[in-house]
């Protein structure tokens, strides 16, 4: 992260009936047209009152899904609980002008999926004028697509003076944490996805105490190690991991989760697993080794699942998750389905910080910057 002090909606002055473009992450679960979890939403809450008491005049754009096909439609629907919020069904109609302008003081208007336009991820230069079209401020508080240099992201700074809203400044303080850590320092990495979290797992074995690898990930060790894994999903990887098991920061699941012939699971020590096995998550000796180490630790940083959590194989997560909850340790949870699972135990308050980024929390974590916060610091029209 650099230097820079970023600038936040704090240090806006007077805002009284300007327009403020609100970039927000919106891009929640649904199913069948119900949001099935809300972390996302509540989270930039704040951000939206304050501006509303400021009585400025609050243009809200964000996306959902991977393409046009869903709508934010609901997604109003519930914050018009809470506030009132108008919901425009299209930002490049000619009427969209108008709706803006007509926005009392404090008024609120959330407006389609941004992605029914294509240039929006192109970041292409024109349509991120027509975004800033509709403001005289540009604030982003959508963390969790920061790390994409799309146009309502990137593109509209170089038209608008821009400012981080609330959740973008508590991301960048609290994950901030990890880079210059208090020790004894306990990194922990699941999930799948090797190649993003390779940089990841080099960067903190340089900086933390012990990083403890379960997920997927564990997987590709196990292999390397020339243990039977089985028909378990391995990443391909170029690496060699016994290299870094060397330098014996590294730890690994010494139980797991197997699941055989109809599906049925055991729990077996990790050189036990058969070749017609799957590993589906860690296993309860695993979590209980963890122990001391968590007992000992003033900061735990975490990222990525301990087991298939989209197949139901969550107990070694919520088993370690309750174990950190009751630790003294500064505990940082990364976004994604990790953060899914906090929420649905209703942890959130045990833990220090709980990102709302999935890929944006990993890029923060290894580079300690993000498109979407660098364009900001770089705006020159404040």
């Amino acid at each position: 992260m650099s230097k820079q002090i970023l600038p936040t909606i704090k240090d806006l002055k007077n805002i009284k009936g300007k327009r403020v473009v609100l970039r927000l992450d919106f891009n929640v679960p649904m199913k069948n047209g119900k949001i099935m979890e809300t972390m996302r939403i509540d989270r930039v809450i704040p951000t939206i009152e304050y501006l509303r008491k400021k009585k400025a005049r609050i243009v809200i754009f964000s996306h959902i899904g991977k393409d046009a096909t869903s709508s934010l439609k609901p997604i109003a629907r519930y914050l018009s609980k809470t506030m009132d919020i108008g919901f425009a069904p299209d930002f490049r109609s000619e009427n969209a002008q108008a709706i803006v302008n007509g926005l009392p003081e404090g008024g609120v208007v959330l407006f389609e999926n941004l992605r029914l336009d294509e240039r929006e991820t192109q970041n292409d230069p024109a349509f991120a004028k027509h975004l800033a079209s509709f403001g005289d401020i540009y604030v982003n508080d959508a963390f969790a697509v920061s790390h994409r240099a799309h146009a309502s992201v990137v593109g509209i700074t170089k038209y608008l003076p821009s400012y981080a809203g609330f959740l973008i400044a508590d991301e960048v303080k609290n994950l901030s944490l990890a880079l210059n850590p208090k020790h004894p320092f306990l990194f922990i990495l699941g999930g799948a996805k090797f190649e993003t979290k390779m940089p990841l797992m080099k960067k903190f074995l340089k900086i933390a105490d012990h990083v403890f690898v379960g997920g997927i990930l564990a997987n590709d060790f196990f292999q390397d190690e020339g243990l039977e894994v089985g028909k378990s999903f391995v990443d391909k990887h170029k690496v060699d991991l016994t290299r870094l098991l060397k330098g014996g920061k590294i730890i690994l699941p010494t139980d797991v989760v197997v699941q055989g012939g109809a599906k049925k699971t055991v729990v077996k020590n990790v050189d036990e697993v058969g070749a017609g096995e799957s590993i589906m998550d860690v296993g309860p000796e695993t979590i209980r080794n963890l122990g001391p180490l968590l007992k000992k630790a003033k900061l735990i940083v975490w990222n990525g699942p301990l087991g298939y959590y989209e197949q139901g194989f969550d107990k070694g997560t919520i088993s370690l998750l309750k174990a950190i909850s009751e630790t003294r340790a500064t505990s940082i949870i990364g976004g994604g389905d990790t953060a899914a699972v906090v929420g649905k135990l209703g942890l959130d308050a045990k833990f220090s910080f709980v990102s709302t980024g999935g890929g944006a929390t990993l890029d923060f974590l290894a580079d300690g910057k993000l498109p979407g916060i660098d364009a900001i610091l770089k705006c020159k029209k404040r």
